[in-house]
């Protein structure tokens, strides 16, 4: 989901979280969910990684990720996927005893698609995660999301200021323009048309 700043791109993620006032109708697997209450689309199968990250900074790194499956009674299967999350960042796992707040801003937003994975969403709303990250730190975040949309199959709706480095991970693209999509396509068509990227995104 591309576009300038101000085109409505976190408020859309927020919608479908149902943490604004929205009209129409948002379908999520073919259920209309645009009447629940947010924890309700949450153990539907929607997690949130919001811009800034928004770890729990008083506590560990292993609190965050545990306290994100407050909503799930299978601990066994926490226990798993705790393993998993932490094979995919192997920095956060020597981290587990630390305090969130004394991350660096790459391992914080590690540790916070971390803990959204510990909801086993269907579906990631991603917003800003290259924000205010060193480009190498980015390039190792955006390949284990391309990791972790292949291999455990979580689809993703990426907000990035950064056009370039969103088409190069997604496949289907959007723009966004004062609240409205005025274009949409395969991430590589648009990637390429020269006109689109001037008009719309700045590159």
């Amino acid at each position: 989901l591309l576009g300038a700043n101000g085109a409505g791109k976190t408020t859309t993620l927020r919608a479908i979280c149902g943490m604004v006032r929205r009209e129409g109708e948002i379908n999520f697997e073919g259920r209309p969910i645009n009447g629940e209450m947010t924890e309700n689309i949450v153990r539907l199968g929607v997690a949130h990684v919001p811009e800034g990250r928004g770890t729990f900074v008083g506590l560990s790194v292993e609190e965050n990720l545990k306290i994100a499956a407050y909503v799930r009674k299978d601990k066994v299967e926490v226990a798993r996927d705790l393993d998993m999350v932490l094979t995919y960042f192997p920095r956060l796992k020597e981290r587990l005893t630390q305090q969130a707040g004394t991350l660096s801003g790459g391992e914080q937003q590690m540790l916070a698609i971390s803990r959204a994975l510990m909801l086993r969403p269907r579906l990631m709303l991603l917003d800003e995660p290259s924000f205010g990250l060193a480009p190498l730190i980015v390039a190792e975040i955006f390949r284990i999301m391309r990791m972790i949309n292949e291999t455990s199959k979580v689809s993703m709706l990426l907000v990035e200021q950064n056009a370039a480095l969103a088409l190069n991970l997604a496949q289907q693209a959007y723009v966004l323009e004062t609240g409205r999509i005025v274009m949409s396509g395969p991430a590589d068509q648009i990637k390429n048309d020269e006109g689109i990227r001037r008009s719309y995104l700045g590159y």
